[in-house]
């Protein structure tokens, strides 16, 4: 955990997210399911977009399980699915950097 996600910015952000997206996880609700949402996403990552870590819209919520399939934990590459969110949300997040 980065120093960032333990501070009162982080802390008072996250219930904002989660209660926007109905306490559910966005990406389950892609594909028509309803799982409770457990992690805040930044779709654009802090170590390349530090800029955007508090923006509303680089941040969704998601169940543990897709949380995981978002990055690759080892090469902390963003995956496909990842991706995909960035491409969504690209237009909204730099019109306003």
């Amino acid at each position: 955990m980065t120093a960032f996600h333990k501070s009162r910015q982080w802390k008072n952000k996250r219930p904002i997210i989660f209660k926007r997206d109905g306490y559910k996880c966005k990406e389950c609700s892609r594909y028509g399911k309803t799982t409770v949402a457990t992690m805040v996403h930044h779709i654009f990552p802090l170590e390349t977009h530090y800029e955007l870590r508090l923006v509303n819209d680089n941040l969704i919520s998601l169940c543990n399980k897709c949380h995981e399939v978002m990055h690759d934990r080892v090469t902390n590459e963003i995956t496909a699915r990842g991706k995909t969110w960035q491409t969504r949300v690209k237009h909204k997040l730099f019109q306003l950097t």
